[in-house]
């Protein structure tokens, strides 16, 4: 089972993983290397068969993403700027951060209540809202809305096609994938992109 494997995510570990990964998005910022999108489509379509409780599934989702975006905002309110400083890796790029805080600039306070809508940017809004001190109490509120939203639309959307679309086991993992790529390209992107970069600097330091 690999990590983007999203049938076997959700028929092995169930709403612990399903809850695991989604408080990951923001908790520990890797969300961008999670397929949090798909991961609820998914759980909506497995609820329509029946192999899940939607219900449980909307309120697990909600829950961890609260809590994960609520320790990212804390995270980054106690540390500040210094979070952000660490250099460009094969998972870190100071450009998501970039993303995140001009999305901050765009729309002030009612970031939250859109950024869990735009993959990368969901991961590191909580914590950019921690470091310009966004007032806490408007942050849970606007939080809670845009994740209730998010979990609402992503989820049930699953749900519909997967009572509308016969026999959709066929080519579930196809419809999957899709959305993966989509919302996963530009982070395969930039990790081949700095392992090529690396490979390139050890060559030139041999040299």
């Amino acid at each position: 089972m690999t990590v983007f494997d999203v049938n076997s995510i959700i028929e092995a570990g169930g709403l612990i993983l399903i809850a695991a990964i989604i408080f990951a998005e923001s908790g520990m910022f890797v969300g961008f290397f999670f397929p949090g999108d798909s991961l609820l489509f998914a759980a909506g379509i497995f609820a329509a068969q029946g192999k899940l409780s939607i219900v449980s599934v909307i309120a697990v989702i909600i829950i961890a993403a609260i809590c994960g975006d609520n320790l990212g905002y804390h995270i980054g309110k106690r540390y500040g700027r210094q979070l952000f400083k660490k250099k460009d890796g094969i998972f870190f790029r100071q450009e998501y951060v970039q993303r995140a805080e001009a999305f901050y600039e765009k729309y002030g306070d009612k970031m939250m209540l859109v950024a869990h809508f735009v993959p990368i940017v969901r991961t590191f809004a909580p914590p950019v809202a921690g470091v310009a001190k966004m007032n806490y109490k408007k942050y849970f509120v606007f939080d809670t809305i845009g994740i209730v939203g998010w979990a609402f639309s992503v989820t049930l959307l699953g749900y519909f096609f997967g009572h509308q679309i016969p026999h959709i086991d066929s080519y579930i993992m196809v419809a999957i994938a899709g959305v993966m790529l989509i919302t996963l390209g530009p982070t395969f992107y930039h990790i081949i992109k700095a392992l090529i970069e690396n490979k390139i600097k050890k060559q030139k330091q041999e040299e």
